[in-house]
């Protein structure tokens, strides 16, 4: 296998010029061999032709909103998105997030933080076949089992309670916005009672967390849904 084959294909999706050049720069190049789009169709056929691994993509482009060309890709796409906007709105984080989006980083943002989020998206995609036991730190859960152990003890959950954990095990690493959470736990009819996920998150946390009130597992992404820690996420 070449040098080239084992590098991370990337689509970097921005009309400017100087954004690309920074990710170009940024991106080490022996980890990453990187491809360039100036606007939403281009995206699209670049997606079709090229197959990348990860798309980086900004919202503000000249044909077409970012929103709408997610909602394209995942027509018939899995491929991971990690959008970079500008936009820090929770609306436009919530409407990217629902549309199919992995994660949203608002610009300007640290290198470090990008890579990081990439490694998350990244590995979570390349498991074809979801782990049964997830750790991070003193936290394990045994999906194959329906077993929850804190320290090493186990930690009884309600039905419920479990459900949530699994969707957020399942999704570690990546956001998950109130509504997803609802109309997956819940069902169409809670969308408009996000108090139903608050609660029962709080009850969560007071079972997983060592110190509820600074959570370090369930993180909370303020106006915008919850999301699992792994241990080397941001």
């Amino acid at each position: 296998m070449t040098e080239t084959a084992n590098r991370t294909r990337v689509l970097i999706v921005d009309d400017e010029q100087a954004i690309r050049r920074f990710l170009h720069t940024a991106l080490d190049s022996s980890e990453f061999t990187l491809y360039e789009a100036e606007n939403g169709h281009a995206a699209l056929a670049a997606t079709a032709s090229l197959r990348p691994e990860l798309i980086l993509l900004d919202l503000g482009l000249p044909d077409m909103d970012g929103v709408d060309v997610i909602n394209r890709l995942r027509e018939w796409s899995t491929v991971p998105i990690i959008v970079l906007s500008v936009r820090d709105r929770e609306g436009d984080k919530v409407a990217a997030l629902n549309a199919g989006a992995d994660d949203y980083l608002t610009k300007p943002f640290g290198i470090g933080e990008l890579l990081a989020r990439i490694r998350v998206v990244l590995r979570r995609s390349q498991q074809q076949v979801m782990e049964p036991l997830f750790c991070d730190d003193d936290l394990t859960v045994d999906l194959a089992h329906r077993r929850v152990t804190l320290q090493g003890r186990e930690i009884p959950l309600t039905p419920t309670e479990y459900d949530l954990l699994r969707l957020l095990v399942t999704h570690a690493g990546k956001v998950l916005t109130h509504s997803q959470i609802l109309k997956h736990i819940w069902g169409l009819t809670y969308l408009e009672q996000p108090h139903v996920l608050r609660v029962n998150i709080s009850n969560l946390r007071r079972k997983i967390e060592a110190n509820p009130s600074r959570p370090r597992h369930i993180i909370t992404e303020p106006g915008v849904g919850y999301r699992l820690r792994v241990s080397d996420s941001y």
